[in-house]
């Protein structure tokens, strides 16, 4: 219902009760809800498009105001321009003008807390705050989150992309989220200047390129069935809990700290969460009957539901790096460390020993890919394959010393020298 009722005046927009249309003239509009809501509305035509433009409530915007507020738009809309887009952009520069006292550290305290429910592990949480508030906060966190850019950026990450590349590229990462979030929060706008590709990636090497090699001392394929042995004829808790980092090519810290609820008795599995992880995502990792049975030997210990597979000496704790290294050098390995033993002789022997594709040890080993494409391909856990696999290096762990292996196609048979 529309009314023609050219220069309103209060007094008429009191006594309006009907839903409709009153105007003002000059393309002004009040519009009365049915639940009898007013509020004014310009209305236009924009390159032979009809447009409605909201000036705001009635009586909060007086008739003085909206008709001042038409006027600027219509001369926008006389000089080409969209009145719409132009209040928007008054109302972004407006956003970013209050925004320039928002500093780095203000913005990452209020993003973590903003996320702190997405990131299930306290650890998680932590790493953020730690590496961001080591790295980025001496550099950044007194500046304005709207006037960091690639200078800033670069003089976080020089002192340390080629000393912790692995450090490096998650400062890196977490600095794009942080500042991603700050842009949709309209505290900065712009391209991201701690973005990777087709920016960052010209100023600094991938971390593949620069990463330092660090080799743990491993034990030998050959000598490594005659220490396992000596492990197995341990009773103490680093042997166990060595035996089981080998039988599944773990890092040591996540064997050291698996704890029960981590264990599917019943599908062979042991899911160990991406807190613990490198990768920082869950990995799965199958059991052979051989550290089933290391489990099974230790489940009387399980006296609570987070209590861990191989407790330490201490209330609470759960065994020691060093508990399993000196179980190590008892059993005859040396100055081998666990971690070298446990993935690079396990990488060695797959490599060397068996004719499983190598994709397949380096899922069992949870390596990242860094190759997006090749990524993109291996979206599978490739489980089956794993568990044939870690069956048949659980074989060649409990191989007799001495005894010879003999490959018949793809099965083996264990002979005894004469």
């Amino acid at each position: 219902m529309r009314r023609a009722l050219q220069q309103l005046s209060a007094r008429a927009i009191t006594r309006a009760k009907a839903p409709g249309y009153l105007h003002d003239g000059g393309g002004l509009y009040l519009q009365i809800t049915d639940a009898g809501a007013r509020s004014w509305v310009y209305r236009f035509a924009l390159s032979g498009r009809r447009r409605e433009m909201g000036l705001g409530p009635y009586p909060a915007v007086t008739l003085a105001a909206a008709r001042r507020a038409a006027t600027d738009a219509r001369a926008l809309v006389a000089a080409g321009q969209d009145p719409i887009a132009a209040r928007d952009a008054d109302r972004a520069a407006q956003r970013l003008r209050e925004a320039r006292g928002v500093t780095w550290d203000q913005a990452v305290e209020q993003f973590l807390t903003a996320h702190e429910k997405t990131w299930r592990n306290p650890k998680h949480r932590q790493q953020w705050r730690n590496t961001l508030t080591t790295y980025a906060s001496p550099v950044m966190g007194g500046l304005s989150v709207a006037a960091i850019d690639t200078p800033e950026v670069t003089k976080v990450l020089d002192p340390i992309w080629h000393e912790k590349p692995e450090t490096a590229s998650r400062v890196r990462g977490r600095i794009e989220r942080v500042l991603d979030w700050s842009k949709v929060r309209g505290y900065r706008t712009g391209e991201n200047p701690a973005r990777w590709r087709g920016h960052l990636d010209k100023v600094f090497p991938s971390k593949t390129k620069v990463r330092k090699v660090r080799h743990h001392p491993a034990v030998p394929i050959d000598n490594l069935p005659a220490v396992y042995a000596r492990l197995k004829a341990s009773d103490g808790m680093g042997a166990k809990a060595a035996r089981y980092v080998f039988l599944t090519a773990a890092r040591p810290s996540e064997g050291s700290h698996a704890r029960w609820p981590e264990i599917d008795r019943q599908g062979t599995l042991w899911t160990v969460p991406a807190a613990r992880m490198k990768a920082e995502k869950d990995h799965r990792a199958p059991l052979c009957a051989e550290a089933l049975s290391i489990l099974d030997d230790l489940a009387e210990l399980r006296t609570h539901r987070n209590g861990y597979i191989f407790p330490g000496g201490r209330a609470g704790r759960p065994i020691s790096l060093t508990s399993m290294t000196k179980a190590l050098r008892a059993a005859g390995g040396g100055n081998a460390t666990v971690h070298g033993t446990a993935r690079s002789t396990f990488k060695d022997w797959a490599s060397e020993r068996t004719s499983f594709p190598g994709e397949v040890s380096e899922m069992a080993l949870a390596h990242t890919i860094d190759d997006k494409v090749e990524a993109a391909y291996r979206r599978g856990e490739l489980l089956q394959k794993r568990r044939a696999m870690m069956d048949q290096w659980a074989r060649f762990l409990c191989t007799p010393p001495g005894a010879k292996v003999v490959p018949i196609g793809k099965r083996a048979r264990v002979a005894g020298r004469r």
